[in-house]
């Protein structure tokens, strides 16, 4: 059995720890990196963080920090402490800096929220923004390299411009990924997995297509196929 695919983050977008434990024991050695996110934050979503890089997993805090600096800089220092690989902020400048400053001397990298992956063009208009979703992940990119942000979270529509921007070192995550024999859900922009990493994502996030399916490992092997191919 190769090893898992170290550009494949599964979400544990599930209602409780032990169902995300159960779940990390069904996928095995099929996947090495793993995304917390909001859903396990408010039920010791740190302890099984802990837990994962214990295990020798990656994990990404996707917990897409939004607040006054001095808050964000103690928050990203307090979980660079604890071992962890990636964690998101919401992509506005002083946001993004400060997240910076708090993770140094750590090896933790921080990803810059660009557009939420469920906005279309009318969503931002709606919310009062004249740009499209295209020009404001553009803005947001560029303020992130200039923030020092390690990467950004961007759809697959928009990863072919975060490489371009911010090049080869660059991390691109790409939510929104889906299998062409997967349901949409509620991503509006989105791609397979080859054609999210051949337009430039560095990592793709792939959740329900794998943890929804009756067989989570099958479906994260084949997954991995498609990034193979």
């Amino acid at each position: 059995m190769p090893a898992a695919d170290p550009r494949l983050i599964v979400p544990l977008d599930l209602p409780t720890v032990a169902e995300a434990r159960d779940m990390v024991a069904r996928l095995g050695d099929a996947v090495s990196f793993y995304k917390v996110g909001l859903e396990l934050f408010a039920s010791d979503g740190m302890a099984l963080a802990r837990e994962l890089k214990g295990q020798g997993k990656q994990v990404f805090l996707d917990w897409k920090l939004h607040d006054i600096g001095a808050t964000v800089q103690r928050s990203a220092a307090v979980l660079a402490g604890a071992g962890c690989d990636f964690l998101t902020v919401h992509g506005e400048p002083q946001v993004m800096a400060a997240a910076v400053r708090g993770r140094q001397g750590s090896d933790l990298k921080v990803l810059a929220v660009t557009v939420l992956t469920s906005l279309t063009d009318a969503d931002l208009a709606e919310m009062g923004f004249s740009e499209t979703a295209a020009s404001l992940v553009e803005r947001r990119i560029r303020q992130a390299i200039a923030a020092g942000c390690d990467g950004v979270i961007a759809s697959p529509k928009e990863a072919a411009l975060a490489r371009r921007l911010g090049g080869p070192g660059f991390l691109v995550v790409t939510p929104g990924v889906r299998p062409d024999w997967a349901d949409r859900n509620d991503q509006q922009r989105v791609a397979a997995p080859a054609q999210a990493l051949a337009d430039g994502a560095s990592h793709i996030v792939c959740g329900r297509p794998i943890t929804a399916a009756a067989d989570p490992r099958a479906a994260a092997l084949r997954v991995a196929a498609e990034m193979a191919a």
